[in-house]
């Protein structure tokens, strides 16, 4: 958010009268015998005089990366804009012969008869090993013909991939060189804290061996790039060009990949994304031994608890990870995991939905894992064989459904929709599986609480309070029984183009054939 001068005078006007009133209160409670409260002091930290001699001794080890590739009409360019230097279209004045001979020049390069053509990018990488290993970022290398990497010294060298991971967006490259070569080793980024000061190196715009500091601005980031999101944010100016590069701490050990920003404009504006060390040196180590990624896979789909939610299961808070939906012959299915269960814990330590996807990936496959699951209103300990994550799951194969008896379609009108038995032309209507079980959902009233909590014509409801529902009927059943039992939410299991979630619905309406 943006503030105007006169809002942040405010807010720290607002601060100095709030520090008054609360001196006066503990003064007169001091007055009266309280103890005097504790003030929130913190050891000071010296300020780094310089950084130079810091940035001599890891230049060395940093790289910039260039990469060609063919583009061979528009079909091929269509990810051409999310390169780290994309091409610059230059603003003549309108109605000038420069406008008419760019504008047929352009024509011509995205015409999908045109000959092939080269395309550059730049990005930033570091040297891990002597032996000419270096880290960068997968999409700064992806489709690319072509790999070369810069030296510190002007040394141009061309590399060769030696695996990359679309998950975490990192790429392994190998030199060859007839000396060893400068490089620099991982730190513990678990160790860095908020506020801890880093250093930035790496090749924005193509300017190489570029140093910026700042600190770290928090952890955990989820910025929606992938299943595994975990960022350090900084604000550390990066822009484009540094993606590849190191984040270090100050005492010369990455803690950092440096992988995105967010810039309304395309250029820093102090937030910036790296992949912690301790996640890409597991990620590393298994491209360069055998060229790719495995990964832990405990076989279910799960969803954040949020307190609604946690209502409907009983639990007492919103926390774990609600299971969603249980891959078939996987490992949770294997130990006896069901739709509906919360994985509250992964080996002792708690969990949540965001957490437990990245934790369990970084499990050894063929390990044991110990989970604390909450089912049926008890908390059991579960022991279950890790999987390896498939590329591709298999959708099980079932026989068609049989299509249930009892009214064809049931309003439940203070919900705000309605639901019709899931036949033939349901199926066909709204593109749905032989295999699919459950009650269609016929018709949605934009005003209405259904609509409020996401649900959407075309939505298949298959389960209520982990119940499997075949019918109209037996999810009317379904609900009025969670009214007798006096529930504030029924929780609904639905399907729709994305997958399933479950649904928090407060009760209290009533139903009509």
């Amino acid at each position: 958010m943006f503030l105007s001068s006169r809002s942040f005078r405010a807010l720290l006007l607002s601060g100095v009268l709030l520090g008054g009133v609360n001196w006066v209160e503990a003064g007169a409670a001091r007055a009266e015998g309280a103890p005097a409260p504790v003030a929130v002091t913190a050891a000071p930290r010296p300020v780094p005089e310089s950084f130079a001699d810091l940035a001599a001794r890891l230049l060395p080890a940093v790289v910039n990366v260039s990469t060609t590739q063919t583009v061979r009409g528009e079909a091929d360019g269509e990810d051409e804009d999310e390169d780290d230097q994309p091409s610059q279209i230059p603003d003549f004045p309108r109605g000038s012969p420069f406008e008419k001979f760019f504008h047929d020049f352009m024509n011509r390069q995205t015409d999908p008869n045109a000959p092939p053509r080269r395309m550059q990018a730049l990005g930033s990488g570091f040297i891990i090993d002597p032996q000419g290993y270096i880290v960068t970022n997968n999409h700064v290398i992806r489709k690319a013909d072509r790999i070369t990497v810069t030296l510190q010294d002007n040394t141009v060298l061309t590399a060769r991939m030696v695996g990359h991971d679309d998950r975490t967006d990192l790429a392994l490259l190998k030199v060859d060189s007839h000396t060893p070569l400068p490089f620099v080793s991982f730190g513990d980024s678990d160790r860095r804290r908020v506020g801890d000061w880093v250093l930035a190196i790496g090749n924005p715009f193509g300017l190489s061996g570029t140093v910026t500091a700042g600190i770290i601005s928090s952890r955990g980031r989820n910025i929606d790039q992938g299943p595994y999101d975990d960022f350090i944010q900084t604000d550390a100016p990066i822009n484009k060009g540094n993606s590849g590069g190191p984040l270090f701490d100050m005492e010369g050990n990455v803690i950092g990949v440096n992988t995105a920003i967010y810039s309304p404009s395309g250029g820093s504006v102090g937030i910036g994304f790296a992949i912690p060390a301790n996640e890409a040196r597991g990620v590393l180590e298994q491209l360069r031994k055998n060229g790719k990624v495995s990964r832990g896979w405990l076989g279910v789909r799960i969803q954040t608890v949020t307190q609604d939610i946690a209502e409907g299961l009983g639990l007492p808070s919103a926390g774990g990870a609600l299971v969603a939906g249980v891959e078939k012959n996987g490992p949770a299915e294997k130990a006896g995991l069901k739709t509906g269960d919360v994985i509250l814990t992964l080996d002792g330590k708690p969990v949540d939905g965001r957490a437990l996807p990245r934790l369990s990936a970084q499990l050894p496959v063929g390990a044991q894992a110990r989970l604390g699951v909450w089912q049926h209103g008890k908390t059991h300990d579960v022991a279950l064989v890790v999987g390896a994550l498939p590329e591709a799951p298999e959708e099980p194969v079932a026989k068609p459904a049989q299509e249930s008896k009892g009214p064809a379609t049931v309003s439940f009108s203070d919900f705000g929709f309605s639901v019709g038995v899931l036949d033939a032309a349901a199926r066909q209507k709204y593109n749905l599986s032989a295999n699919q079980k459950g009650v269609l959902v016929s018709n949605v009233r934009e005003d209405g609480v259904a609509a409020e909590r996401g649900l959407k014509e075309g939505d298949v409801i298959t389960e209520v309070q982990q119940a499997e529902v075949a019918s109209p009927a037996a999810l009317k059943q379904r609900l009025d029984a969670a009214r007798k039992e006096h529930r504030r939410t029924a929780l609904l299991l639905v399907h729709d183009a994305d997958g399933v979630r479950w649904i928090p619905l407060p009760l209290g309406g009533e139903s009509a054939p």
